[in-house]
């Protein structure tokens, strides 16, 4: 009977944890929720670890369109809130390590003596109404989410009719107690401008893209160790 009251009792506890530290908010429940908006192709299990040191398993999936990390609870879709990022630590998804950088969460790809942190982000492209024989309405133009929802329904998560997403991607180095970032191959060759010799003779041998994720972090560590 004790034993069968102190499960109740941690249940009860983890229960009051996810309602009281994570400020959430919910997301319109549709069947047509357009999946090419998170970084994973469906929910996965993970696990947020809090910086007091508590874990708590989840469902588990992020948002390219609105930058945040969604969970499941009782069968709703549920985001962490920005002003809550503090109290979290690391979110584990699929043996990927996801920390808060700027309100918002970004991957660590690499940690060593410098870490290296992708944000995963997008724009919307208008694409315009059709008007036949493949044509359009209108100059296809990019814009970002917060543009195309300034007004209405933030929390919907489907995109407009003729609107597509155009992601991309952000890297930060932490590196000497600078954080910097670069969004092109030239950035991050202005960042090591004392070691461009190296830098050209890597990038000659490789052809590493900014696409390339191993890549980069092949290249920078070949920076740091020459």
């Amino acid at each position: 009977m004790r034993l069968h009251n102190s499960k109740n009792k941690m249940k009860n506890i983890y229960c009051i944890i996810m309602s009281s530290v994570i400020s959430i908010s919910s997301y319109a429940q549709e069947e047509n929720i357009e999946m090419d908006q998170f970084l994973f192709p469906k929910y996965t299990q993970g696990v947020i670890l809090m910086r007091s040191g508590i874990k708590n398993e989840t469902l588990l999936n992020y948002t390219i369109l609105k930058e945040q990390m969604i969970f499941e609870q009782n069968g709703k879709k549920l985001a962490i809130a920005p002003n809550e990022l503090r109290l979290i630590d690391t979110v584990f998804i699929e043996n990927r390590k996801f920390i808060a950088l700027n309100d918002v969460f970004v991957e660590l790809l690499s940690h060593s003596k410098w870490d290296l942190l992708i944000e995963y982000k997008c724009e919307v492209e208008d694409v315009g109404a059709s008007t036949g024989y493949g044509g359009t309405s209108e100059t296809t133009a990019t814009r970002s989410f917060a543009t195309i929802y300034s007004e209405g329904d933030n929390h919907q998560l489907k995109l407009p009719d003729d609107h597509k997403l155009k992601p991309y991607v952000n890297y930060w180095l932490k590196n000497k107690g600078h954080l910097d970032q670069f969004t092109s191959m030239r950035e991050l060759k202005k960042l090591y401008n004392h070691k461009a010799d190296i830098y050209k003779a890597f990038l000659k041998k490789h052809r590493v893209k900014y696409d390339d994720q191993e890549g980069i972090i092949q290249l920078i560590e070949y920076l740091e160790s020459n």
